[in-house]
């Protein structure tokens, strides 16, 4: 990859998104991916396997010692947290159970939400409209890292840091950046939650909770599967803000390295964007692209042109939503 810059202030811009005209470019020259479009049936099955492991690691965790328990949550149930929290990703975009049932989304991404141990789903619903709609939005797009995060964590020791506190990051910069009124499914999403949290608590003791939370954690923290957060948007070439990775670890995270893919095409299913790579081929092949999540966290961490301010901004000519 080239270089771009890394620190200083982030790169504006004043076009709009790229997404918005190769979607339409692509959907003229190739109207059969139209049928891509809708829920996938296989979905709620894969999650609700998922979940039901998580449930079962609970109990068979609720014994071990601290140092096991810390192990298996980084090797195996953040793993699978993780993974949790892409396909909540995929839900926000209702392909669990199409548009026609909105609602069904909502809940069952509260399902998949089970073992990630605090609430999540419904608030990364309402700010992921934004990023789609306001990629890259001064203050609308709360993925952009605050100046302050720029500013500061600007060396590969404080970059290391940065990464390994992603996860409070990502659940605080929504409440500084573009604050937005707690909504009835966001209440919902936390009854439920802490509810099932008390119950595992009330069974096996606290154990299986620090499994469940230090899994979300540390798997989305300093470890290889996030590397798909650098990879996404961060800028490793100059100009360009969307990068895809088509590597294995795509297997375990509902596809969400096609990312090019899925900005083009947010209501088509993460199983089947590689469909939409192989008939759009001539789109995508070319375009900048990533081949190791855990390379781009080394680059991120050790090249100097790299860092939270290596992303695009712009400015949307709206009033900030709430």
């Amino acid at each position: 990859m080239g270089k771009t810059g890394g620190r200083g202030d982030f790169e504006w811009v004043y076009n709009d998104q790229p997404h918005t005209s190769r979607r339409k470019e692509i959907l003229a020259k190739y109207p059969e991916i139209k049928s891509l479009m809708g829920p996938d049936p296989q979905l709620k099955w894969v999650v609700s396997g998922m979940v039901l492991t998580q449930l079962l690691a609970c109990y068979l965790v609720h014994d071990l010692s601290w140092k096991w328990i810390f192990f298996w949550a980084y090797a195996f149930g953040g793993c699978i947290n993780h993974s949790l929290t892409l396909a909540i990703h995929d839900i926000s975009h209702n392909v669990a159970f199409g548009n026609k049932l909105a609602k069904w989304n909502r809940w069952f991404a509260m399902w998949a939400n089970l073992p990630i141990g605090v609430p999540y789903s419904a608030s990364f619903k309402k700010y992921h409209i934004d990023h789609h709609r306001y990629l890259g939005g001064d203050q609308l797009d709360v993925d952009i890292p605050t100046d302050i995060e720029g500013w500061f964590f600007c060396t590969p020791a404080r970059k290391v840091v940065w990464l390994f506190l992603q996860p409070l990051f990502y659940a605080l910069r929504p409440l500084l950046v573009n604050p937005k009124p707690l909504g009835q499914l966001e209440i919902l999403n936390a009854t439920v939650q802490f509810t099932v949290d008390f119950i595992i608590y009330y069974l096996w003791g606290v154990k299986p909770i620090v499994y469940l939370i230090a899994g979300s954690v540390l798997c989305m923290g300093l470890h290889p599967i996030s590397g798909h957060f650098i990879a996404e948007h961060y800028m490793f070439l100059k100009g360009h803000e969307t990068y895809s990775y088509y590597g294995p670890l795509n297997m375990i995270t509902f596809n969400v390295g096609y990312h090019m893919e899925h900005h083009d095409f947010p209501s088509i299913p993460g199983s089947k964007l590689p469909q939409v790579k192989k008939i759009a081929a001539e789109y995508y092949d070319f375009l900048p692209q990533h081949t190791s999540w855990i390379r781009v966290l080394w680059d991120f961490v050790f090249d100097d042109s790299i860092g939270p301010y290596a992303r695009i901004k712009r400015q949307y000519k709206i009033n900030k939503q709430g």
